[in-house]
């Protein structure tokens, strides 16, 4: 914990796995997330995550889910996964990123952000950081940009038909990878 942010981070374990999940179906889905500006309650309807999903990132190797606090309150998680870039380069994956509605536009998710490619290059020595976004979410697509990041027009469809994904509102969906250099 930081005088600074008074955010603590720490790994994920299997007994936060049901708070988390509970945060990301707030940040995302239903009239819940409305309360924040990350809601993806227009475009999808369903489950954002659920528990084999953040089970499957804590448990994977070169995986982790960081569970971030704010007075022993959890308001914020997100994934990093090590990956092999273009090149052999080390890459870093970021992901399940959430915050929850009540924090958000206050700059926990920026700092949040920070300490992941603070984590990625110290603890893995990557050389970028990589994440997929709807590529519809415009408004969080240029947060990201605002923050380094750049868009690749590299898109992956969505997974129509996985429920485990949520169920979609749009015919158009797709994700776009965005790449943010780690000098």
């Amino acid at each position: 914990m930081t005088a600074k942010t008074d955010l603590s981070f720490r790994v994920a374990g299997e007994a936060d796995v049901p708070a988390l999940v509970a945060l990301v179906e707030s940040a995302y889905r239903g009239d819940a997330s409305r309360a924040g500006w990350t809601t993806e309650a227009d475009l999808l309807d369903g489950q954002r995550t659920d528990p084999e999903g953040v089970r499957s990132v804590i448990s994977t190797p070169g995986s982790r889910l960081l569970v971030v606090e704010r007075g022993g309150d959890l308001v914020a998680c997100c994934q990093l996964e090590r990956r092999t870039g273009p090149g052999g380069l080390i890459a870093a994956y970021f992901g399940m990123f959430a915050v929850c509605p009540g924090q958000q536009g206050g700059g926990v998710g920026r700092l949040v952000l920070a300490e992941a490619e603070r984590r990625a290059r110290a603890e893995w020595g990557a050389t970028e950081m990589r994440m997929q976004v709807i590529s519809a979410r415009s408004e969080l697509i240029a947060w990201y940009e605002r923050r380094g990041y750049a868009r690749t027009g590299e898109l992956a469809p969505f997974p129509y038909g996985d429920e485990r994904f949520g169920i979609p509102r749009r015919a158009d969906l797709a994700f776009e990878l965005l790449v943010k250099p780690l000098p």
